[in-house]
């Protein structure tokens, strides 16, 4: 097939682009141009890239024909935010593009109401990328249900991989975090530190991708939760991620203001974000119906990031990783 990914060079792109290219298929990456994908590989060398400020050509308008131009199979469309911007693709493709399968969230429900959380979870997002998610989702399923493009939504966890920083056991992207754990330093923890997160490592987000292109007739119309199997505690995260430094992890419970006084309103925010959703996603849908197998499990998507963060001097710790 002639695949179009936009954000071809992302956190996913990164991963789902050379594994589309090693499947056969004919890869086209629309991106900014901004920066090198994160993972090296030589199938890159049977890309097309193309160069695409989308923000600026969905303004004018001219964002949606340039892609339908590409005449592509089906388009991967893993950066859009707006109800608008989706709205305007879709108008784009439709009776051009036989697929169009967009990259939604997790967050797309709101706090954790019956565990694991399913396709039909019912709760309501809140928060403007979750609700903003939500109706693009939403708008996709019923052009889908009406006899229009068909697409499909497939929604990550918290993506983890080489070349950023994942989401912490705080629910931030406090660097000292990992500092204190490599430390064996005591951590301040809001809430019981029994809530949740649901991470997913870049690569099985993008396997996710993969089988959906390549099973349109079983993907269309569908949103996929896309997760590692399980999910982590806080208070799990916490001494897992401690092991991998040698360390047991020391903690003390905080009140949510005492937290709040002790960090940035932005990691604070985050935090809040994340751990009031307390989130646990099931796989089950995307496992039979695709076929999906995620190969990490959510400590060990973090750790992949940890890993390179350290290796290329980009995080400081106080000590070694284990192992």
């Amino acid at each position: 097939m002639r695949i179009v990914v936009i954000g071809g060079s992302g956190h996913v792109g990164s991963f789902l682009v050379p594994r589309l290219v090693r499947a056969g298929h004919q890869v086209v990456a629309l991106s900014r141009g901004a920066r090198a994908p994160y993972v090296d590989d030589e199938a890159w060398s049977d890309v097309e890239q193309v160069v695409v400020d989308r923000e600026a050509e969905d303004e004018a308008g001219t964002f949606g024909p340039r892609v339908a131009a590409l005449e592509a199979d089906a388009v991967v469309d893993m950066i859009c935010f707006t109800p608008a911007s989706a709205t305007a693709l879709v108008e784009a493709l439709r009776g051009h593009t036989g697929h169009l399968l967009h990259c939604g969230t997790i967050w797309r429900y709101g706090p954790s109401v019956k565990l694991p959380m399913r396709e039909d979870d019912g709760s309501p997002p809140f928060g403007a990328y979750g609700t903003q998610k939500a109706a693009i989702a939403e708008l996709l399923e019923a052009e889908t249900r009406t006899g229009g493009l068909v697409s499909t939504v497939l929604q990550p966890g918290h993506i983890s991989g080489p070349g950023w920083v994942p989401i912490g056991p705080l629910g931030n992207l406090d660097p000292r975090v990992w500092y204190a754990l490599s430390a064996g330093e005591e951590i301040a923890v809001p809430g019981l530190g029994v809530e949740l997160m649901h991470h997913v490592h870049a690569d099985d987000v993008a396997q996710a991708f993969q089988l959906a292109v390549e099973n349109r007739a079983a993907a269309a119309g569908q949103s996929f939760n896309v997760v590692a199997p399980s999910a982590l505690t806080v208070r799990g995260y916490l001494a897992i991620a401690a092991g991998w430094f040698g360390r047991t992890a020391r903690t003390r419970s905080v009140s949510w203001p005492e937290f709040r006084a002790g960090t940035t309103p932005e990691f604070a925010d985050s935090s809040w974000e994340h751990l009031a959703r307390s989130q646990f996603a099931s796989i089950e849908k995307a496992r039979s119906l695709l076929g999906y197998r995620p190969a990490f499990e959510p400590d060990a998507a973090a750790l992949s990031g940890i890993r390179w963060l350290i290796d290329h001097d980009r995080l400081e710790v106080a000590a070694p990783l284990v192992g």
